[in-house]
């Protein structure tokens, strides 16, 4: 592992005395091809650096503890130094594990309503506003690409584009169904009702990024509307694409012009395509062995928000927060970081 890193560190190396040579400066793709692979290396530099210098001190000090005077500091310099490596060790590890190419690029973001009729989609409206305040903290974009409203403001169906650093590698844990337990406002008397809502979290495709024959798409146009006959357009900038080999259907119709909309639901689709690919390649690979997190398929009935008891519920990492109001409202870190820190231990482990 010293040696992997030791060549990552003088490529990182490298790449610092590129981007102060004299020649870089005229050539602004070149700086900025640079600046972002010095950015991937960096984190990983700086803790292999970190880890070298305590190595160093744990040696220094073990050598000073045959002078008497200084026996005892050395000695509490060298415990120090060797509680340290372990911690280290374990974040270079994980630094150094295979990275998802994925994890930068923007998410589209798909909810819809499940069992549980006007209930599931009044949660499915919550869920979006918790995705929604979530974004506004990280200060992501959010933008809605359609959606299906019903007349009490739920939601049946919502696909909504999030734009950011970072986003896919933090929502993709949020593949899965969401279970509510709560008693609904129309619910006169007061019984405890369980609705579901199913989300599903895709990487922002182009369409370079999938093989897309436009021979095989079909293409709507339409007008768009909302609940209640509320923001009709009345020119047909609404566009609903077919894809003929495997019947997926996808609509957008909140952007104003019929391009607009066309080019946006070419990467949603593009999107679904690749989702789907990713979906069967994973599917034969739990059948052999179902990593700790879930395979983030939406059937998997992932987290549970019981209204009445203030909890939620993560099922795949058997995490359970008193604090329902704060994730409702956006705070979902805790949750994510818990997600993600088993799923390093999960690869790790496999790596061992």
């Amino acid at each position: 592992m010293l040696d992997k890193l030791a060549e990552i560190e003088a490529k990182y190396s490298q790449i610092e005395a590129r981007l102060t040579a004299p020649e870089t400066y005229g050539d602004p793709a070149v700086v900025a091809k640079l600046n972002q692979e010095q950015a991937e290396l960096q984190p990983l530099v700086e803790v292999f650096r970190r880890y070298r210098q305590t190595l160093e001190a744990k040696d220094q000090a073990q050598a000073m503890m045959g002078d008497p005077e200084m026996r005892e500091l050395a000695q509490e310099e060298y415990q120090q130094a060797l509680d340290a490596l372990p911690g280290l060790e374990r974040e270079l590890q994980i630094l150094l594990l295979p990275k998802d190419p994925n994890d930068k690029k923007n998410v589209i973001v798909e909810i819809r309503a499940g069992v549980g009729g006007e209930e599931a989609a009044l949660f499915a409206h919550s869920l979006f506003r918790m995705y929604s305040m979530y974004a506004e903290a990280r200060r992501w974009h959010l933008e809605v690409d359609s959606a299906n409203e019903t007349e009490l403001g739920g939601l049946k169906e919502i696909s909504f584009t999030i734009e950011g650093a970072g986003a896919y590698a933090r929502l993709k844990y949020e593949s899965g169904v969401h279970r509510v337990q709560r008693v609904p406002e129309t619910e006169s008397g007061g019984r405890i009702h369980t609705s579901t809502a199913t989300v599903a979290v895709l990487p922002e495709m182009e369409e370079v990024d999938v093989q897309l024959n436009p021979a095989d798409i079909d293409m709507q146009v339409f007008r768009s509307s909302g609940a209640g006959g509320q923001h009709v357009n009345k020119t047909s900038s609404a566009v609903r694409l077919i894809h003929r080999p495997t019947g997926t259907v996808v609509e957008c119709q909140q952007e104003r012009s019929q391009f607009q909309n066309r080019d946006k639901a070419m990467r949603i689709l593009a999107s679904r395509l690749y989702e789907a690919e990713q979906e069967k390649v994973v599917g034969e690979y739990t059948q052999q062995r179902r990593s700790q997190v879930g395979s983030g398929m939406r059937n998997e009935r992932i987290r549970t928000y019981n209204f009445p008891q203030g909890r939620v519920t993560d099922h795949r990492i058997g995490l359970t927060l008193y604090k329902i109001d704060q994730v409702m409202d956006g705070a979902l870190d805790e949750i994510i970081d818990a997600l993600a820190a088993a799923s390093q231990a999960e690869r790790l482990k496999e790596q061992a």
